[in-house]
Order: structure tokens, then sequence, then C-alpha cells
């Protein structure tokens, strides 16, 4: 029978078993032809032999620390992880087997005595050691994290290394003391001054919203094990260059591991960066710098943000790949927009330093913010006060907020993100939504263009070959609907048949207090359009100005006036 490969090898005198390290700290492996080789590799891989092997996917792999990470030197750079997880193939597995055990095979020539000679398995050996996906001895690596997490049971995962529990390897960029699990009051009001008073106190937020907005991105991916929620889309947006975008990706970004992407408005490129990206372990990836005036429109985003798996080809084969979608996904600009179903599947954080020269602006809590958080000491301060919030949060019991919007998706994010907001006292989440709406162009146009139809048409029943008659120019006349008709990216005036595929995907989408309905003709069965439109809900009084001229109302109901409640209360409403 063959020895395996925790046998003493024979031939070798008092060789230790496998179990056992020799002087040298390789192991020996004996092998023979191919079925005992492969039998014997196979059960030292298994075994974990070889140091920081796992398995992923049903995959071999090996954990390995990254030589010659260049220094961050800004903050619109990637930050990767120290170590990175690769999947084990034949040529790496060779290199590990010569660099950690002995590999040998005893040889008995005719015309002397037998000898143990170390070898090099050959390839054909070593593939159909990694062909097999069951590693029952191999540790399940799920991903590699930067920074610590909350484990779906609430602890905090903050020992480095692997941690049985989740599956998650800590291998931390930045490292700070243990944090208590249950921190003092004293610790949770310092944490709060810090974070809020001094670190998050000099930009120029547009609204407390903003702010707590923010603060819910930060805490996203520490949070996700626990809240195991989908996170929307986050948009940093600013009026001016100079007001702080990129610092405050960044802060999250070097926390977690952050990957800097460029915006493509091709959903093929698109599509291919997302797949690719995904396979790093980055904890955000950021869009950066995004044109100005930028309209975010991606039908592939859209569907990103709404998987929890993401499930694409790989780059130059044929060969599908999955993988979990755990990240949360940035974007900055200025003056940016959000068009088709992103926006409602995306949360602003907006900037306004309402000054010529923001990048001028001094006397700073924390001078120099973009360097200073480039010092992985600076970034331990900011995660440990992160932290201890969180924990304490967790301590009283996760509470999560009842009175947050209805985000379908979201929900569940936005339920635990702002009970911990909530928690400590930090008001506005989420409440910018409506102003949000501004800036969706998907929605601004639509309104537009059936706002000007009713005025043409009122409730009259139109078909699409109609209504593109209606838009063909009159010599010397005006423009009937005023620049709002569809037309196509060249500007010219739709098909008939387009208009009407793109209007049967508008029917009972609410735009404000104006909504597209269809019927089908009952003489010449062709469906024509309508639009239906509720009163203006009514204004309520002015109140005297209050911060900045804004006058608030003093209802926040959706219909303020009973009569103006549709008659059908199942229709979702949505003020102008």
């Amino acid at each position: 029978m063959t020895e395996n490969a925790t046998d003493t090898a024979p031939g070798r005198g008092s060789r230790a078993p496998l179990h056992a390290v020799p002087g040298d700290g390789r192991r020996p492996i004996k092998v023979g032809n191919d079925p005992e080789s492969i039998r014997a590799l196979t059960q030292a891989l298994d075994q974990r032999l070889l140091q920081d092997t796992y398995v992923h996917d049903g995959d071999p792999i090996v954990l390995q620390t990254i030589s010659g990470a260049a220094e961050m030197v800004a903050g619109d750079e990637d930050a990767p992880a120290p170590m990175r997880p690769t999947v084990l193939r034949p040529a790496l597995l060779a290199h590990l087997l010569a660099e950690q055990a002995e590999v040998f095979r005893t040889r008995h020539p005719k015309d002397g005595p037998a000898y143990d000679e170390e070898i090099t398995p050959p390839r054909h050996v070593l593939e159909s050691v990694l062909s097999r996906s069951i590693w029952p001895g191999l540790p399940v690596l799920h991903k590699v994290i930067t920074t610590p997490v909350l484990r779906p049971d609430g602890t905090l995962l903050q020992t480095p290394g692997y941690d049985e529990a989740t599956g998650y390897y800590l291998a931390g960029r930045v490292t700070t003391d243990p944090i208590p699990e249950h921190p003092t009051a004293e610790q949770v009001a310092e944490a709060r001054a810090f974070l809020l008073g001094t670190f998050l106190r000099d930009f120029p937020w547009r609204t407390p919203s903003d702010k707590a907005n923010y603060l819910a991105m930060l805490a996203t991916p520490i949070l996700q094990p626990f809240t195991r929620a989908l996170s929307p889309f986050g948009v940093v947006d600013a009026t001016m260059p100079g007001s702080g975008k990129t610092i405050l990706t960044s802060c999250v970004g070097l926390l977690v591991g952050q990957r800097v992407l460029t915006w493509t408005d091709s959903e093929e490129e698109l599509r291919k960066s997302i797949t690719t990206v995904l396979a790093d372990q980055a904890g955000v990836i950021v869009f950066d710098n995004l044109i100005e005036g930028c309209v975010i429109d991606s039908a592939v985003l859209a569907r990103l943000v709404t998987e929890r798996t993401w499930t694409d080809r790989r780059l130059g084969t044929n060969a599908a790949s999955s993988f979990a979608n755990d990240r949360l996904w940035l974007a900055t600009g200025n003056n940016l927009r959000t068009g088709g179903d992103m926006a409602s599947r995306a949360v602003w954080v907006r900037l306004d330093p309402d000054c010529p020269h923001p990048e001028a602006r001094t006397g700073f809590s924390i001078p120099n913010l973009d360097t200073w958080i480039l010092d992985p000491a600076n970034q331990a301060i900011v995660l440990r006060h992160l932290l201890i919030l969180i924990l304490d949060w967790t301590r009283a019991g996760a509470p999560k907020a009842k009175n947050v919007p209805a985000m379908r998706q979201f929900t569940r994010w936005a339920q635990y993100l702002g009970g911990l907001l909530e928690h400590h006292q930090v008001p506005g989440f989420l409440a910018n939504a409506d102003e949000a709406r501004d800036l969706d162009d998907d929605y601004a146009e639509w309104r537009a263009f059936l706002l000007r139809w009713h005025d043409l048409y009122g409730d009259q029943r139109r078909s699409a070959a109609e209504l593109r008659s209606s838009a063909e120019p009159d010599l010397g006349m005006p423009d009937r609907w005023e620049g709002t008709f569809p037309t196509t990216a060249a500007g010219r005036l739709l098909t008939p048949k387009s208009l009407g595929r793109i209007l049967t995907g508008q029917i009972g989408r609410w735009r404000g207090n104006v909504v597209l309905r269809s019927e089908i003709d009952t003489h010449t069965r062709a469906r024509t359009y309508y639009i239906e439109r509720t009163p203006d809900p009514q204004q309520p009084e002015a109140k005297p100005a209050g911060p900045k001229g804004v006058n608030a109302p003093e209802e926040t109901g959706l219909f303020q006036n009973p009569q103006n409640k549709p008659a059908n209360p199942q229709t979702r409403q949505t003020p102008p």
C-alpha cells in the first residue's frame, strides 16, 4: 500500500512525519507514480500543509502579502488591502511546494542503493490536484477586510487574522487599540464631539441632512455584515471645485480600502469595469470627479445597486463569475444630476461653500485635512471614534429608526443607519429626499412634457402617430411643445413606433401631480394615451423666514388639504 502524506518516508532514516517540521522548516511529502502523487499532494493541501491556504467558491486559494505598494499621496488614489487572495494554479502551487515542503520520490537504480530525490511534480499532476472543488480541511474565506466590522451577532470583529465566525480575514491597513465592548459615557461623548464637532465640522454642508447622510455612508461598510442590507448609490456633489468631495470619499476609502474608477457613459465599458473591480477586496468603489453637470443615468448601475449578487462573463472567456455585491458605491462631481431609475436609488451628500474660491478657506478645526487623513495614525483616530459610537448603539440593542422614508430595496439599510444616527442625536437623515427629486433629469423632463401635453390636449386621447404629427415644425410658427417633446440623441423627432414604445414604458408613472394613462381604441384597436392631472396641492401660508430665508411649511403630509387627496388612495402621489 502506498504511503500517504502523513506517513514516515521509507529510506530516509528517522525522517519525521509530515505533522512534525524538520529543522529546515520544510515538511516532507513522499510521492510516487501519478496516482500516488495526486493522492499525496491532495491530502497535504487539504491538511493545510501550505501556510495561509483557504477555500473560496470551491477553489483553493492562498493569502499573499502585496509587495511594493506605493504610499498614498492623495485621496483620489486606490487604497488596496495589504493582502490578496490568489487562486492556486499549477505554477503557484509548484512554487509554494518548493518553498514550504520537500516533495520527494525514492529512486531504485539497478546498480546501486535506493535514494530519495526532491522533485517538482509535473504540471498534469498539479492540474489534477487542483481540479476538485471539495476541500473539507480548508477553512472558508469569504473576503479580506481592512477594518473591523460588526458581526451578524452584533459583536465587533477586531482581532487581526482569520475569523471563523464570519469567514473574514482582517488585514488592517489601520491599526488601533482594542475597542471596549461597552464604551463608557465619557468615551461616547468624546467620540461624538470629535466626529461631529471637529472632523466633520468645517465641511460646507448644504443642509444638516447632507452631514447625516455622509455619516451613514461612513458607517455603512462596517455595519454591512450585521445589517446584511443593500446600500444605495452615494452621490457626493458640490456647487464648486475645492469644496471637499474627494476628502469625504477618501475618508471612507482609506478605512475600508477603495478603488477609484473613471466614469463612462458606455454601458458595456461600465459593466466590464464593475466585473473587474468586484474581484478586488476594496470596501468602497468611487467614480471620482465626474464631468460637471453629468447625469448619472445607467441601467447597468441601477441593476448593480439592487442586486445582492453580480454575475457577468469573465473578461476574455465565456465563463461566468459571480460576486457578492457588498460594497459601497460612490460618485463625486460638481452640479451632478440623476436620471432614469438611478434617481430613486441614490442618496445625496451636497456641499455648497457659497464663495468664489473654496480652496482658499482657512480657520479649519483640522488644518490640511486632505493630507491629515492620509496618515494611518489619523485614520486610526477616526476609526476608533466611529467604532465607539457603533458599539454604544449595539449595547442599546441596535434600535432601528421607524420614521425613515420607504426606500424599497434599501429600507433595511435606512432603518439600521437611521437608528444609529437617532441614537446619537444626529438629525436630518434622508430629509433631503424631496430636494433630491429636483436633481432628477428624467423626472424633470417627463414632467415638463406631460404638463405641456395636458395644456395642449387636456385629457383627450391621442395616438403616438397623432402626437408625432403635432410635433412637426410649422415654418414661421413657434414650437407648440416649447421644446419638451422627446427626441433622439441627435435632436430628431422619434418615429411613431419609437414614441409609442417609450410612452408605453411611462404608463402609470406619476411625475408630480401628472401621470400618463392609456387605453385601447374600441374602433381601431390602436393604443391611445392621455394625461391625468390632479389639482395642485394648496400652498401653506408663508411663515417668517428661518435660517437662510427659507420658509418652512407647517404640515409635512403629502396632501395638506383633504380636498386635494386623489380619489384612489392606493395610488401613490408625488408632489410637484
